[in-house]
């Protein structure tokens, strides 16, 4: 024995997979990179979309600008703080639909996470769109090719994620810092200059249609709310951040609000003073950059970042969508395989849904963000009101210390983003918002379809329930169909008669000189089972076997069929492989109520 060693006990170490561990969850500043682009580059539009609202009213209507992103901000901060606190109430991630399940019950539950798939769907879209025209603004030779663009940034990030969220985070930490850099760079250099440095774009002109009224005002609030997107998306997902994961989540949610609110106002400060007014061929912030930094080497630098950091923005929806696609399946409202994880901890088929369902909607509209954009918000805007008046509701019933101050936070916020959303609906509604209003009343009628089906399966396999006894059998039966002596008999027998009480070979052939061959063969053979032939004149192979198989298992005998299948070593040459067996399965599954078993042979070449 050795002195002054402590005892230690043993434990058995399991090798962790690939994706597993502590290692593959994400940090504050990962998080920050990987659910945050999505707000924090909305920055790119939302002041453009405050001031083509603005314009309308003439260039001079611009000054609201800042009254106009401050009301913005202050609405921001109420968010912040109000996801901070459904972080940690419901740190299992689900935002929105977490709080609407738990405390507003079914109905809300399924109207935040039809408005939730919505926003990160159209979340993917706007970042992509807007991202294009970035791109356009530097280099407009690609102006006539924005939805190629956008479809090669998709399929790059889906590529990312289906490697895991940590490993996509990774990626983006780069670009997330040179974006934030280059943003407050914008804002502390132009107002740094008495004037701007330089003017890009084509000059419009701005008649006055409209005169700068409440409901204009209204007009651009509720467009600039396009940059309050992606506020949720930390609340989300919080089981993917490390331990303390509460912690580590809302250190991320206040991080995102003191850059986002700092951006937003810098910028719309430049835009008051500098009178920025929408340009041919350029975007709002390319016009801020070209004031800041010139028309050199630092402009095209610049807009190349803020390019990728808007095609790398969707990425929130890709950590966001598929964790809430699992929550539901868990959840029942979502098919099951929604929620299995690959070997990373990834849930691969809400990627790959998110990545089509993005890729069909940007061919429907073209690619062009302006179409966009006035679906964008919406969606949101009812999750933002749901997870707040869901709070309200759980500190009213459970009362912690302080409750109080906390409900009236969130009362205020769910005030607030109520009426910001009825604004956009109103708004925007002929612009294309109508298109929202049918989208999540048709995804709720699918969650609660789905779920209803799930409880009518539930209620015929008496799922909770204790069955009765097992119904007795007059032993069983394994039919083996097979073609040949070889082999591949021996293997396929040998399976069979350690499965059943009773074993049968039947083979199916057209041509008598064939049919007396395998008899003879067999009988040399003599493996202890007995042979059927069945003589199929037509050459049919599948539906003899069937109503075979069909014969054997009636009164209610427990038969199965045993299938060997032939696998070759190397994936190319499947191809060459007979696919009778598997066609036969297909059809003995539809046809027959018996068991079906594949049994392979592999080959060494």
């Amino acid at each position: 024995m050795a002195y002054g060693l402590a005892r230690r006990e043993v434990e058995p170490r399991v090798p962790l997979r690939p994706g597993e561990g502590e290692k593959h969850h994400l940090t504050s500043l990962e998080g920050l990179a990987a659910l945050s682009l999505d707000a924090l580059s909305s920055v790119a539009y939302g002041p453009e979309a405050i001031v083509l609202a603005l314009v309308a009213a003439g260039t001079g209507a611009l000054s609201a600008t800042l009254p106009v992103t401050l009301a913005i901000t202050f609405l921001l901060v109420v968010l912040v703080v109000s996801y901070a606190q459904v972080i940690a109430v419901h740190p299992d991630g689900g935002g929105a639909y977490a709080v609407a399940k738990k405390d507003l019950g079914a109905a809300a539950a399924l109207l935040a996470a039809a408005s939730l798939v919505v926003d990160y769907v159209l979340t993917v879209c706007v970042s992509l769109t807007a991202g294009a025209d970035a791109l356009a603004s530097a280099f407009p030779s690609f102006a006539h090719d924005k939805l190629v663009v956008c479809l090669v940034g998709l399929a790059l990030l889906t590529a990312v994620n289906l490697r895991g969220v940590t490993d996509s985070a990774r990626v983006l930490m780069l670009p997330t810092l040179l974006f934030v850099v280059a943003i407050l760079g914008i804002v502390a250099v132009g107002l740094l200059r008495s004037h701007p440095a330089a003017v890009v774009g084509t000059a419009q002109s701005f008649p006055p249609h409209e005169a700068l009224g409440l409901l204009l005002v209204l007009k651009a609030f509720s467009s600039g709310c396009s940059a309050l997107t992606g506020v949720e998306a930390i609340a989300n997902a919080v089981p993917t951040f490390r331990t303390p994961r509460v912690t580590r989540a809302q250190r991320t949610e206040f991080m995102l609000g003191a850059l986002l609110g700092l951006m937003l106002i810098g910028l719309a400060v430049l835009i008051r003073r500098d009178h920025v007014a929408p340009r041919g061929d350029v975007t709002v912030l390319a016009q801020l950059t070209a004031g800041a930094y010139g028309d050199g080497w630092p402009y095209y630098a610049t807009n190349l970042v803020v390019t990728l950091v808007l095609l790398l923005a969707a990425n929130t929806s890709f950590g966001g969508l598929p964790v809430l696609m699992s929550l539901l399946a868990r959840d029942h409202r979502l098919p099951h395989l929604f929620g299995l994880r690959a070997e990373r901890p990834v849930y691969r088929y809400g990627v790959v849904a998110l990545a089509l369902l993005a890729a069909l909607l940007l061919i429907a509209s073209d690619a062009d963000t302006h179409r966009l954009i006035p679906l964008f918000a919406i969606g949101v805007f009812i999750g933002f009101t749901l997870s707040q008046l869901g709070l309200v509701r759980h500190w009213a019933g459970e009362r912690p210390q302080g409750w109080g101050h906390r409900a009236l936070i969130n009362g205020t916020g769910a005030v607030l983003t109520t009426l910001a959303g009825i604004i956009l609906l109103f708004t925007k509604f002929l612009e294309g918002a109508w298109v929202v209003v049918i989208a999540v009343p048709l995804l709720m009628l699918l969650f609660a379809h789905i779920e209803r089906y799930y409880t009518a399966v539930g209620e015929e396999l008496g799922l909770g329930r204790i069955p009765g006894p097992p119904e007795p059998h007059a032993g069983s039966l394994v039919i083996v169909p097979l073609g040949d002596v070889s082999k591949l008999a021996r293997h396929a027998i040998g399976a069979a008669l350690a499965l059943g009480d009773e074993v049968v070979a039947v083979a199916v052939h057209n041509d008598p000189d064939k049919t007396r061959a395998l008899q003879e063969a067999w009988a040399r053979w003599d493996p202890g089972v007995r042979l059927d032939v069945i003589d199929s004149p037509h050459r049919s192979l599948v539906q003899p076997m069937v109503d075979y198989v069909q014969r054997a298992a009636r009164g209610g005998r427990q038969v199965a069929v045993l299938i060997p299948e032939v696998e070759p070593r190397h994936r190319r040459y499947e191809i060459l492989q007979n696919q009778r067996g598997l066609l036969l399965a297909t059809v003995l599954r539809a046809r027959t109520d018996v068991v079906v078993c594949m049994l392979p042979y592999r080959l060494r070449v």
